[in-house]
């Protein structure tokens, strides 16, 4: 199940018009998943830049059907539009529910789980810019360690809560991390996500340049540098079985912390330990 790329439509469902900032990392990972969920697709998204950016009162970026939902209730929302879908009869509409950090992994968590343990028939999306920036840049659950944030000037003293790690233990049909520097497997996991009859997460790391101290078009090279040191790992667990979908070079795990402005405090202790770490996960040896 692989994309296409030179049938991908030409129309833009989302991005043409949106009021993110330049080089936004959720824009960008909206523009390539729309080009695969295409018009048959409603969207609830809950407080979060990607609503913001993506439109409000009479005006909106997006091309189909959109619902913005208070804080804590996206994925019951998309459950509810799912159920009214085929009390009609309706079987070919994507439901998608798209949250950032907060509406995903921590405000909205309650809500997220409990769709998935109903194996709701839509699919949940976290793009993840580790910190909750539509409000100001704030520590989350999903804040790396050692990350500077707003109210966090010394840094994240605990590690990166592991939500697609959390979402497998669930059992749900579909599970993935993705990333906007790799279009291609970003855009087939959303293609087999949506070809699923039960509940479908995907991850995408999806950086904001203002909070992480980068230049807006820095957003593609860093996100690439994240998966080629090792510390974001592109992969998927599709109906159980476990798939490393690249391999990564494996670049110094230095490289992309220096070109980030939130690790700017890190020691060379902290570094050499956030690069062990790597290499024991992959089985690198020290």
């Amino acid at each position: 199940m692989t994309i296409d790329f030179k049938n991908l439509p030409k129309q833009e469902l989302f991005g043409q018009g949106n009021v993110g900032c330049k080089g936004c990392g959720a824009a960008i990972a909206g523009r390539q998943a729309m080009k695969v969920l295409g018009e048959r697709t409603i969207i609830t998204i809950p407080a979060s830049c990607m609503a913001t950016l993506g439109g409000n009162n009479t005006k909106t970026t997006w091309k189909t059907p959109f619902y913005h939902t208070l804080f804590e209730c996206a994925p019951a929302i998309s459950s509810g539009v799912r159920a009214a879908l085929e009390i009609q009869g309706i079987k070919d509409v994507n439901v998608v529910s798209w949250g950032g950090d907060a509406g995903s992994a921590d405000i909205g968590f309650q809500s997220l789980t409990g769709a998935a343990e109903r194996q709701e028939h839509i699919i949940h999306v976290l793009y993840d810019n580790e910190m909750y920036m539509n409000t100001g840049g704030q520590t989350g659950s999903q804040t790396p360690l050692y990350a500077i944030t707003s109210n966090g000037a010394l840094g994240k003293k605990v590690h990166k809560k592991n939500m697609l790690a959390i979402m497998e233990a669930h059992g749900i049909d579909y599970v993935a991390s993705a990333n906007i520097a790799y279009p291609e497997d970003l855009m087939n996991k959303f293609k087999k996500a949506a070809s699923k009859k039960g509940f479908s997460y995907i991850h995408i790391l999806a950086p904001c340049h203002r909070g992480w101290g980068i230049k807006p078009e820095e957003t593609i090279e860093v996100a690439r540098k994240a998966v080629e040191c090792g510390m974001w790992e592109l992969f998927e667990v599709d109906e159980g079985k476990r798939t490393r979908t690249y391999e990564p070079s494996f670049i110094p795990v230095a490289d992309y912390l220096k070109a980030q402005g939130r690790f700017k405090n890190l020691t060379a202790e902290q570094t050499a330990e956030l690069q062990k770490s790597v290499n024991k996960y992959y089985g690198k040896g020290e």
